[in-house]
């Protein structure tokens, strides 16, 4: 009977540990994720006040280029994108903002402070340089076809005035070709009748022959 009874307090004793251990361990999960979401929130306040000092840069930014995205994106880290390869995220400390840049060669880190501004002006050179850099692919395209349609035209020219000479030496080198072929028929055709009187006087001598000999 007693060992029965303190088998009963040992397990009911040992059931009151898990639960209390689960109760902790759920209680520290909680405490961690107050302490995520708490980060999350810190890093996406403080990535809006960088938001919202490149406000008038990002106001100024025509909005037919395509190429930008200007977006605060929230998940596991969040991010301030600029465009598909540059974005601001919060560095390991939560206070250093970190503007990195994805290259074919790995992430580079173009700009890194506690401070906004440094951060804010790194942003604002990269935007002008990628807007200039687009404007002169647009203007070298622009130039690129004026200069095709120009040798197109020139081109065209060119072949009009050649095409003119080289049509006249055509023409002038089809003719003799006919005469040549005239010619060659008239002096066919003298040939010919000569041929024929030769012929008509060998007939005659030979029937003058014959006649006179019958007589």
């Amino acid at each position: 009977m007693n060992e029965t009874s303190e088998k009963i307090s040992s397990a009911g004793a040992t059931t009151r540990r898990l639960s209390e251990a689960v109760r902790t361990a759920k209680i520290a999960a909680a405490d961690r994720g107050d302490v995520v979401v708490d980060m999350k929130e810190a890093d996406r306040a403080r990535l809006e006040l960088l938001a919202q000092d490149l406000q008038p840069v990002f106001d100024e930014v025509p909005s037919d280029d395509p190429q930008w995205d200007f977006a605060l994106s929230t998940g596991l880290q969040p991010r301030l994108w600029i465009d598909a390869t540059a974005h601001v995220m919060m560095g390991r400390d939560r206070r250093t903002y970190r503007f990195v840049r994805d290259t074919r060669l790995g992430r580079i880190v173009v700009a890194e402070s506690t401070e906004i501004k440094p951060v804010s002006d790194a942003v604002t050179a990269y935007i002008a340089e990628r807007m200039v850099e687009r404007e002169r692919l647009l203007e070298g395209d622009l130039v690129d076809l004026r200069i095709g349609t120009t040798v197109a035209g020139a081109s065209a020219k060119e072949d009009e005035e050649t095409s003119a000479p080289v049509s006249v030496q055509a023409a002038a080198l089809a003719e003799p070709p006919r005469q040549s072929r005239w010619a060659g028929f008239v002096s066919g055709l003298v040939w010919f009748l000569i041929g024929a009187l030769a012929a008509c006087g060998v007939l005659l001598v030979v029937l003058q022959d014959r006649f006179s000999v019958v007589i």
